[in-house]
């Protein structure tokens, strides 16, 4: 099968969808893989790193797009991307569809084979691909959080560890999972008061296990999060429902009750965001202030760490790629039920069942999206 890498084009994304090694292990299978060229530049995978594992360079997505049979990437397809993906073609990529009624009308228009990282699942109930860049994003919004309480950026001054005699900033992350457990990790390293509301007791009791008394452990309620969000200097929003649009657990009224100068950050604004007052930002312009509180909600934030972020993305992605250039995407997915949750469109339908209902379109099987094809 031939593999297309085409280079990445959303702001400030500089992760590549396949490694040189990654690459050397699908040739050493049989197949073949055309990369744009500067694809891995960002992250010091220049062309001939690729040239010299037995990859071929193109010097337009388009080529890319036309020759290959399987296109991997790293963020959704933009527009200009869509309108280059054809009837059949295999695209494996985040796609975060329930909150991107947009490239979800191009993805159907195209016709393609659209595979979502976020969706594919485990018979552990964990999504596999998606949690290298939760994991990524959770250690990040520590970083990203910390840097906006700074006064210059507008914050309130506070140092999130504090120091001898000075009582430490307040973090609450909303959601347990695997965001909130690693914003927890670096929170709790900086030696910041932490606290995490979750609704899963069995996750506060993991947590707890986990980390002691250094983390705090609530049950989320609306009570809850009304008492411990306007105490708080950072809040986290690490809420994921796979496959769908993100609750609104922050409310307007929460956001207007917050300390001025204190932030928000939205991890979970790929899939549209858990907060009434959360609208998608990039790496240029990534925060702005909404009754006096800092939102900071860039929808590629793991792509600041590009080199980091690739590299655990291409330990994940990689199995599964294989796989699909292997076997064809058939057999791949229909042989997988866990595998197959990642489908989310094929031949011109919603192929998942929550992007289906948060869209508005009918849901269609993947067994009858293929047999229509």
């Amino acid at each position: 099968m031939l593999i297309g890498i085409p280079k990445e084009i959303k702001a400030h994304e500089y992760r590549v969808s396949l490694t040189p090694p990654s690459v050397r292990e699908l040739i050493s299978q049989g197949h073949q893989v055309l990369v744009q060229t500067g694809a891995g530049d960002g992250i010091g995978f220049h062309d001939q790193s690729y040239l010299d594992v037995g990859a071929k360079i193109s010097n337009s997505a388009k080529e890319v797009f036309e020759k290959a049979d399987f296109i991997v990437k790293v963020k959704e397809p933009q527009p200009e991307e869509c309108k280059l993906l054809r009837e059949g073609q295999i695209l494996f990529t985040f796609l975060h569809l329930a909150a991107d009624p947009i490239q979800a009308k191009g993805l159907m228009d195209s016709k393609c084979v659209a595979i979502a990282y976020e969706t594919v699942t485990d018979s552990n109930g964990t999504l596999p691909l998606l949690i290298p860049m939760s994991e990524v994003a959770g250690r990040m919004s520590i970083q990203a959080g910390a840097r906006c309480l700074e006064k210059f950026k507008g914050g309130n001054g506070v140092l999130l560890g504090g120091v001898p005699g000075v009582e430490a900033g307040k973090v609450v992350i909303i959601g347990g999972g695997v965001v909130g457990t690693n914003a927890a990790r670096m929170a709790m390293g900086l030696e910041a008061q932490v606290t995490i509301l979750e609704k899963s007791l069995h996750r506060l009791r993991e947590l707890n296990l986990q980390f002691g008394s250094r983390l705090e452990t609530v049950y989320s309620t609306v009570t809850s999060i009304d008492e411990h969000v306007s105490k708080a200097d950072l809040v986290i929003g690490a809420i994921l429902i796979p496959g769908s649009a993100a609750p609104k657990i922050i409310t307007k009224a929460h956001v207007k009750n917050m300390r001025p100068g204190s932030v928000f950050v939205d991890v979970a604004i790929d899939q549209g965001g858990c907060s009434e007052t959360s609208r998608p930002t990039t790496h240029d312009d990534p925060i702005y202030t909404v009754d006096e509180v800092i939102h900071y909600c860039v929808t590629n934030m793991p792509g600041s760490v590009a080199r980091t972020s690739a590299s655990a993305l291409n330990n994940a992605t990689l199995p599964y790629i294989c796989k699909l250039a292997n076997e064809g995407y058939k057999q791949a997915l229909l042989g997988n039920h866990y595998f197959c949750e990642g489908l989310n469109v094929a031949f011109g339908h919603i192929t998942h069942k929550a992007v289906a209902d948060d869209l508005g379109y009918t849901y269609v099987s993947p067994e009858k999206a293929f047999e229509a094809a």
